[in-house]
């Protein structure tokens, strides 16, 4: 532990870490008492239609705002001095999401039906709801290139205060329709509650009104375009791809096992997202400058090493720890009723253990701008994942999905080592400036 500490407080600005873990914090209780919720109120059933719906919604989300998150808070960044080209980029920004939100919000509210075939079969009507997400859809947006703004101008306290208030709002209205509407309330909290923080943002767009002067059509530039788009395709491929075959494997279990089985599965993702959250915060403070600032083999295998020695087994007995605890873990955090959920740890923490470290040497691809590998790489993991998890569905039941999430993180793993593995164990890879 001292390690760990050691290392980070050795890495991260601490005013960053800290505002970080607070607000990741917040959304993990956020998410316990809304999982507990789902549990007491709608069931494994509930639990199973409502991952369906929140993988649907963070691909439409992703898709609303063409993937520009990170493009811009990096372009702001790099230009907040320069009115010309932080004009440029802030016109670009907005104008491009606006358009991109508002054919989305078109497209999901005139095909809700289709789309709520897909996500919960003809058996279940809940086409309102998609038709609800679609106008909700563009405060979500806005909020996103809010957000953006605020990271890119390096303004953390805001982005602090925002996300707490705004996740406890969200929280309280979720559980206020659970409670009173019970399925039908839960899907509409998954729709509505990331558009609430809207309404606490407003205040930090107001203190920053001035920025409104830079948004011009006019200013429209194809040359910034062109610098969102590496970082665009990236968080588009992850975003999208990873929840929609989510969803089809969600699906596949459902038609071939049962809902309740998917309902186990989706539990297991929820319990997985937790801790993964505390882990990716680190390795996204730390990581990504560090890298961006290597340039020999042994700075990067430095890094690497240090990370592993340091962080990774405190992981892994907090993984094992967990894995013993989790008869405690699961009605805790849902149910009785979710006890089933018990034999899907094994795998899915083997899993998560190699996911970080394939992620922490994955981060190299970002700091390095080496895109094509990166999309390469995630459509094969995908691929791997869908095929995989089919498969040994097919052979182990709802248990196959999470031997199928294991596997696929070992070979993505493997592949990641062979293209950085001479960095580790020899030369470093040519790197894309």
């Amino acid at each position: 532990m001292k390690n760990l500490i050691k290392y980070i407080n050795s890495n991260v600005l601490y005013k960053v870490a800290h505002l970080n873990s607070a607000t990741i914090v917040t959304k993990i209780i956020a998410g316990i008492l809304t999982s507990k919720a789902i549990a007491v109120f709608i069931g494994v059933e509930g639990m199973a239609l409502i991952g369906n719906l929140r993988n649907f919604l963070s691909a439409i989300q992703s898709i609303s705002i063409l993937g520009f998150y990170n493009g811009v808070v990096k372009t702001i960044a790099k230009f907040k001095n320069d009115s010309v080209n932080l004009s440029k980029t802030l016109s670009t920004a907005y104008y491009l999401c606006f358009f991109s939100t508002i054919l989305v919000s078109f497209f999901c509210y005139y095909n809700a039906q289709y789309i709520n075939d897909f996500l919960f079969t003809s058996f279940y009507d809940f086409a309102y709801v998609i038709k609800i997400m679609a106008l909700a859809l563009p405060f979500y947006s806005l909020n996103m290139m809010s957000f953006s703004i605020m990271n890119g101008f390096s303004n953390y306290k805001m982005l602090l205060i925002v996300n707490i208030i705004g996740q406890i709002l969200g929280l309280l209205v979720t559980l206020l329709l659970i409670y009173k509407n019970h399925i039908d309330g839960a899907l509409i909290a998954a729709v509505v509650a990331p558009s609430l923080i809207f309404l606490i943002t407003l205040v930090g767009i107001i203190n920053r009104r001035n920025l409104m002067t830079y948004i011009k059509a006019e200013h429209i530039s194809f040359d910034i375009l062109k610098s969102f788009g590496p970082y665009a395709a990236m968080a588009l491929v992850t975003a999208i791809a990873l929840p929609l075959i989510s969803i089809c494997i969600r699906n596949y279990i459902i038609s071939e096992i049962g809902i309740q089985e998917a309902g186990y599965w989706e539990a297991m993702n929820r319990i997985s997202s937790y801790y993964l959250m505390f882990i990716t915060s680190i390795i996204t403070l730390y990581i990504v400058p560090k890298f961006s600032k290597i340039h020999s083999k042994t700075e990067f295998k430095k890094e690497i090493l240090g990370f592993y020695k340091s962080v990774m087994p405190i992981f892994g007995v907090g993984l094992i720890v967990l894995y013993f605890l989790k008869p405690l873990v699961v009605p805790l955090i849902f149910s009785e009723e979710f006890k089933p959920v018990e034999n899907l740890f094994f795998w899915q923490l083997l899993g998560d253990f190699v996911k970080v470290l394939t992620l922490v040497i994955s981060y190299q691809f970002l700091a390095k701008k080496m895109f094509a590998h990166f999309i390469i790489i995630e459509v094969f993991l995908v691929v791997m994942l869908y095929f995989s998890s089919i498969y040994l569905i097919d052979e182990f039941g709802v248990e196959g999905a999470v031997m199928g999430h294991f596997l696929s993180y070992v070979m993505h793993y493997g592949i990641v080592l062979l293209i950085f593995g001479t960095s580790l164990f020899g030369i470093i890879p040519e790197e894309i400036d």
